[in-house]
């Protein structure tokens, strides 16, 4: 694999894991298009980290707050009522919880899950019913009254991101979708959404990695596609959530169709 690739592979990656259309079903179509039938997960990592390090750039005030939240809880003298009580309000209480379904969804299904990173045709009927779901927006309407995030939405949130495990299911547009659809304010809705990346990304890391694989793809090839897919997806990012805060998330439901569609039709004829 050479730097073009991995830098083209690290733009569709960048645009694809912000913008709601599936990055993990993206990278397998092309991948696939490139000629590796055999997706490289230590590459798809690789990527990862990269549009990670955007999302912490991005919200580096929301988590310096919780930095903030859980050292001051940690250090304090006061107990365990008064601490969890001063949570309530935190970010940080309701990451841990949405992360709870996440973490188990990724541990029990991991081999399952992975082997359809094999699966083009699957890829395609995850696009489309992404497309699905991203159409269910449009029918918020606007003046919906607001609920604020709590218990039961950070674990329903933290389910739709577990299950975006299968490649063509959007992480963000399906925990965004969840957030809108159970009441969420919009710009709430996608700050919690991917904030709540953040250890679901670790993790994956941390399990995927697999190191004796960078001889097979390279060193040089890796960081350009790392540093591609970090400077490209913070400005998707700043992109996505604009059209977050105006409700326009359903203008990519005829796009996953659209290529979910000629997916499963390139794979059939």
């Amino acid at each position: 694999m050479n730097v073009i690739e991995t830098i083209i592979l690290g733009i569709i990656q960048a645009l694809t894991e912000f913008l709601p259309v599936s990055s993990s079903g993206h990278l397998v179509i092309f991948q696939n298009i490139l000629g590796f039938k055999d997706p490289e997960l230590f590459l798809d990592c690789s990527l990862h980290l990269g549009t990670l390090l955007a999302v912490i750039i991005f919200f580096r005030n929301d988590i310096k707050k919780m930095i903030t939240d859980l050292i001051r809880i940690a250090t304090s003298t006061e107990g365990s009522r008064a601490k969890v009580s001063k949570l309530k309000d935190s970010m940080l209480l309701w990451v841990v919880v949405g992360s709870i379904p996440t973490g188990i969804i990724g541990l029990v299904f991991r081999t399952e899950l992975e082997n359809l990173f094999g699966s083009v045709i699957m890829v395609g009927c995850m696009l489309i019913f992404t497309g699905i779901i991203l159409a269910l927006t449009r029918l918020i309407p606007r003046d919906a009254n607001h609920k604020r995030l709590g218990l039961l939405i950070a674990f329903a949130v933290g389910i739709s991101q577990g299950l975006a495990i299968i490649p063509g299911i959007s992480r963000s547009g399906s925990t965004i979708a969840c957030g809108f659809l159970c009441g969420l304010e919009r710009e709430q809705a996608g700050r919690f959404s991917f904030i709540l990346s953040i250890p679901a990304i670790i993790g994956a890391l941390a399990i995927q990695m697999d190191f004796n694989a960078l001889n097979r793809v390279g060193i040089i090839p890796v960081f350009a596609g790392f540093i591609t897919s970090a400077i490209v997806g913070f400005f998707a990012l700043k992109l996505l959530m604009g059209m977050v805060k105006k409700g326009h998330l359903f203008y990519f439901a005829p796009y996953c169709w659209s290529v979910g569609l000629a997916t499963i039709l390139f794979q059939i004829l």
